[in-house]
């Protein structure tokens, strides 16, 4: 998984599950991706303004700053369009959905995930 310039496509894992972020990071390293983990929305917004990723896997519930308040944060300082933000959270009500694609996430994981449905969402945005 490379970008034009050569390097390998970057992904930040943003969720409080220690967990989650192992299983996502082996997911995604097979397949090429440099990883980054941060464990709520402050940390990983400073992750993003030191280096922005490719795409954002990002948890809804955390502490300090949750999902949503990180993914408008992002969108107020970097625009719509970059990087690539995949909601992955056990929110599944139609509202969370609703409300995570108007604040500018591309795509919407259910927790629990596996690799194929984790690889086919990051296909869906043109990321795999």
């Amino acid at each position: 998984m490379s970008r034009a310039d050569g390097a390998a496509k970057r992904c930040l894992i943003v969720d409080d599950s220690r967990t989650i972020r192992r299983i996502a990071r082996r997911i995604l390293e097979v397949r090429g991706y440099a990883v980054e983990e941060a464990g709520n929305g402050a940390s990983a917004l400073q992750a993003c303004r030191r280096d922005m990723p490719d795409a954002v896997l990002l948890d809804w519930n955390m502490p300090i700053m949750n999902g949503i308040e990180f993914l408008r944060a992002l969108r107020a300082e970097f625009g719509p369009d970059k990087p690539t933000v995949l909601f992955c959270t056990t929110e599944n009500e139609m509202s969370f959905i609703e409300q995570a694609i108007e604040a500018g996430a591309q795509e919407y994981v259910m927790k629990p995930f596996d690799e194929t449905i984790l690889i086919e969402k990051f296909g869906q945005v043109g990321l795999a």
